[in-house]
């Protein structure tokens, strides 16, 4: 369990697997994805960071932070980038052509998320054996105003009211969802797991925990009465990095999955779906390159996800795909 924890605190660049010379990373569609258009929304100068997967003794691991996220408008996509020995969140105009704008002037940015109104931006830093969180504005300037300090802190977010800032604090016998105040500045500790994912209008939020075997479950948890409710988990895959759609129906998420040929099984990341009950689970994509840190459009008629795919030197683009179920 603890492996699966480390890694959530590192990204690359373009991070191939260590079977990578068994996979074809070059076409687009999977045989069994074929009739989805998916889009291609970044070029490689974008140098748009892969999370981190590792693959070891049959096993697969992942970074499941979120380093993608669409504007408040549904105009821009934001995507941790690596340039210059640094990550930073840099913006892109969709449906455009051009470059990206760089929005924050930082070391080592590992996860973001807009704030719900779009003013604001909140991410964390690894700043040498810490993590820290802070605030800044998602539009001018590069003044950030720190949150939480000496600890190993990631993955913050908004509730939908704005009252709160989410996010995971690695402890020394796991991960715990913690809560910002914003207007007393308290900190609460909520409850064991990771990437939460406030329910709009609730005090409720989707995080992941990892189980006695060491697979990741999605769980629904109400910081309020306690209650708790694991509503997807498999003894043999991992799941991580839930996502709600803007309807509240549905539920994106990372996946662990296998590819199975004659000579060799691969293990791989795909993106799945389900309700927000955790009923009618699907596999989304298909591909053999690692498709990760999926987002929705604000319609909730998109997924925007990393990915190799349609690269032959695998190199890490933004995708989108239509949510068809």
């Amino acid at each position: 369990m603890r492996r699966l924890l480390s890694i959530l605190i590192f990204l690359a660049l373009g991070v191939v697997a260590t079977e990578a010379q068994s996979v074809d990373y070059s076409v687009v569609n999977a045989t069994e994805e074929r009739g989805i258009d998916f889009m291609q929304v970044t070029l490689p100068n974008d140098y748009v960071c892969m999370p981190v997967v590792s693959r070891r003794g049959g096993e697969i691991s992942w970074l499941s932070n979120r380093i993608l996220d669409i504007s408040v408008d549904g105009k821009s996509i934001a995507y941790v980038s690596a340039r210059n020995g640094s990550t930073n969140i840099f913006i892109k105009e969709l449906g455009k052509q051009g470059g990206s704008t760089q929005r924050t002037n930082r070391q080592a940015i590992i996860d973001f998320s807009y704030s719900p109104d779009g003013k604001s931006i909140v991410f964390s830093e690894s700043r040498g054996a810490t993590n820290q969180i802070f605030l800044t504005d998602a539009t001018t300037g590069y003044v950030c105003r720190q949150i939480t300090t000496s600890n190993l802190d990631y993955s913050p977010i908004y509730t939908s009211k704005m009252d709160k800032i989410l996010f995971s604090r690695m402890e020394n016998n796991g991960v715990a969802i913690w809560g910002y105040d914003v207007k007393s500045n308290f900190l609460s500790s909520y409850s064991s797991g990771m990437n939460p994912c406030p329910v709009a209008n609730s005090e409720v939020y989707l995080c992941v925990r990892v189980s006695s075997g060491g697979r990741g479950e999605i769980w629904k948890i109400n910081y309020r009465t306690g209650v708790e409710e694991c509503i997807v988990s498999d003894p043999s895959r991992s799941f991580t990095t839930p996502m709600l759609s803007p309807d509240g129906k549905w539920i994106v998420f990372v996946g662990e999955s296998d590819i199975i040929a004659p000579d060799f099984v691969y293990k791989n990341t795909d993106i799945y779906a389900c309700r927000i009950d955790g009923t009618g689970m699907a596999q989304l994509t298909y591909h053999a390159a690692d498709d990760l840190s999926p987002v929705w459009s604000r319609c909730g008629r998109y997924i925007y996800f990393i990915s190799q795919r349609g690269s032959a030197s695998a190199t890490a683009n933004i995708w989108r795909m239509p949510f068809v179920y």
